[in-house]
C-alpha cells in the first residue's frame, strides 16, 4: 500500500470541539481554561482575548482608534471604569473570532476566553463555528466578589468589572451557566468537561 493510499483509508479525525468562556475580568475565565486542558480526554488549545489585546501597538493603548480606559462614577459615586474601542480594536476582535473559526477548521479542540461587550459577537461565534461542536459557558459570579477578585489581582483597573457587569451577560445564550463564587477553577473545567462529555 502506498503512503498516498495509507494516508487516505485512516479514520477521519472527529470533528473539533470548541468552548467560549464569557464572563466579566476576574471571574475566573483563564484559570477554568487551563484547569480544563489538564482533565480533557484529547488536547484543547487554550485561546486567550488577553493575548489579542496584548498584538495592540502601545500607541493604540489610550488612543480612539485602539482601546481606551475611561475612569468615572457610577450612578452611586462608585469607580467604574468604560471600555472604549475604535477601529483598530474592533478590527483585531473580529479577527480573534474569526482566528478562532481558522483553528478550528484546521482539527484543532479549543477553549476561548472572551469578554463579550457588544450584542452579537456570541452569535458570530455561533455562526462562524456552526460546523464544528460549539458551545457557550458563561461564568458568572456577584459583584462584589468580582470587586474583591479584581482588588485582589492588582493587575485591573479598579471599576472595570462594575462597568463590565451588566454589559457581559446581557441577551446572551448559554449551553451552561456556572456561578464561581464557591468553586474553583478545577471544578468549573470538572462542570464543564461533565455537561460536554470532553
Amino acid at each position: 500500500m502506498s503512503v498516498w493510499q495509507e494516508e487516505n483509508t485512516r479514520m477521519p479525525a472527529p470533528r473539533p470541539r470548541v468552548v467560549i468562556l464569557n464572563g466579566v475580568g476576574s471571574v475566573g475565565k483563564s484559570s477554568t481554561a487551563r484547569a480544563l486542558q489538564a482533565i480533557t480526554a484529547e488536547p484543547f488549545l487554550h485561546v486567550a482575548m488577553d493575548a489579542f489585546l496584548d498584538m495592540l501597538p502601545e500607541a493604540m493603548v489610550g488612543h480612539p482608534d485602539g482601546l481606551v480606559f475611561e475612569a468615572g462614577r457610577d450612578g452611586e459615586g462608585r469607580p467604574a471604569v468604560a471600555v472604549r474601542s475604535g477601529p483598530t480594536l474592533d478590527r483585531a476582535m473580529r479577527g480573534m473570532r474569526h482566528a478562532v473559526a481558522a483553528m478550528a477548521a484546521q482539527g484543532n479542540n479549543l477553549v476561548v476566553d472572551d469578554v463579550m461587550i457588544r450584542e452579537g459577537q456570541d452569535r458570530e461565534y455561533r455562526a462562524l463555528l456552526s460546523e464544528f461542536g460549539v458551545r457557550l459557558v458563561g461564568l458568572f459570579a456577584p459583584l462584589d466578589v468580582l470587586e474583591a477578585r479584581e482588588r485582589e489581582r492588582g493587575d485591573r483597573e479598579i471599576g472595570l468589572a462594575r462597568w463590565q457587569y451588566e454589559r457581559v451577560h446581557r441577551g446572551r445564550a448559554y449551553d451552561l451557566e456556572i456561578d464561581t463564587t464557591m468553586t474553583t477553577p478545577a471544578q468549573n473545567a470538572e462542570l464543564i468537561r461533565g455537561a460536554f462529555d470532553l
